[in-house]
């Protein structure tokens, strides 16, 4: 059997809503924090919750300039030129400074991001991918102790994907012993966009069989999209997949119809302090 995996013991725990403005369970829970973190606090860490875009927030739409949680590049976190530049660069560049500077030892242990998607996706959890230890520990750990349906994992990097997003600020590790378990999770394959005629305009809609449908089985010949005369388009794929992020109102612009997703088991060893 695999011996334990050793990480430090968790000191420092950041907790954003708001990293787009007009998702408000994210937003009114870290307000509610921001009065009073209390229900946060541990014993054995510290707890911060911030919101992550003010001025979004304050207007209630997803972001002033651009995505707040495509913003994490080091070309951005390294840009002196910020009055050019759009006004989440200047968030991105604060939430660095206050909670890393990212792959510093300064850097906060971990960080939770707090998301809502139209899409029909419940209760998920989002990580990385599977070579992020701590991150799988406690999805098994909420997994097991969550009692109001299903939570799926997440998985979104794909190899090659440059780093993005807002909890990539911090680092990961721990503070007790977790022990080795298997999970599954569904992983990123592609990103579909909508079927388009010549000019760009979208000339199809997700089909009715298939909205509402995310992390259920997808098979080769089952209808993905649905012209505006009728006619169904289907998925062609050699395999069954799992789609998620159907229809998210919010992936229009980044020309995404849904994700593509493959499910995966996976085994993750021990964890303890040192």
């Amino acid at each position: 059997m695999a011996q334990p995996q050793r990480l430090p013991s968790l000191r420092r725990v950041a907790v954003c809503g708001g990293t787009h403005g007009n998702e408000m369970t994210g937003v009114y829970l870290a307000k509610h924090w921001l009065r009073d973190a209390s229900e946060l606090q541990r014993g054995t860490f510290h707890a911060t919750p911030f919101l992550g875009n003010p001025r979004a927030t304050e207007q209630c739409v997803r972001y002033i300039g651009r995505d707040l949680n495509r913003t994490f590049t080091d070309e951005l976190l390294n840009s002196t030129d910020l009055a050019t530049k759009p006004y989440e660069v200047q968030c991105a560049q604060e939430i660095n400074k206050a909670f890393g500077p990212r792959g510093s030892s300064q850097a906060y242990d971990f960080m939770f991001d707090l998301h809502n998607t139209t899409a029909n996706m419940g209760s998920c959890l989002f990580v990385a991918s599977e070579h992020c230890l701590l991150p799988m520990h406690m999805c098994d750990y909420i997994q097991k102790h969550y009692t109001l349906g299903r939570c799926p994992v997440f998985l979104y990097q794909q190899p090659g994907d440059e780093t993005l997003y807002l909890t990539s600020v911090a680092k990961a590790s721990l503070g007790t012993l977790f022990p080795a378990f298997e999970i599954e999770a569904y992983k990123v394959v592609e990103r579909v966009d909508f079927p388009r005629y010549s000019d760009g305009k979208i000339s199809a809609v997700v089909h009715p069989n298939l909205q509402d449908k995310d992390f259920q089985p997808l098979k080769p010949g089952d209808p993905i999209f649905q012209t505006l005369n009728g006619e169904d388009v289907l998925y062609e794929g050699p395999d069954i997949s799992y789609p998620a992020f159907i229809n998210e109102a919010a992936y229009y612009e980044k020309k995404v119809a849904f994700i593509k997703m493959e499910k995966h088991t996976f085994f993750q060893p021990a964890l303890q302090k040192f």
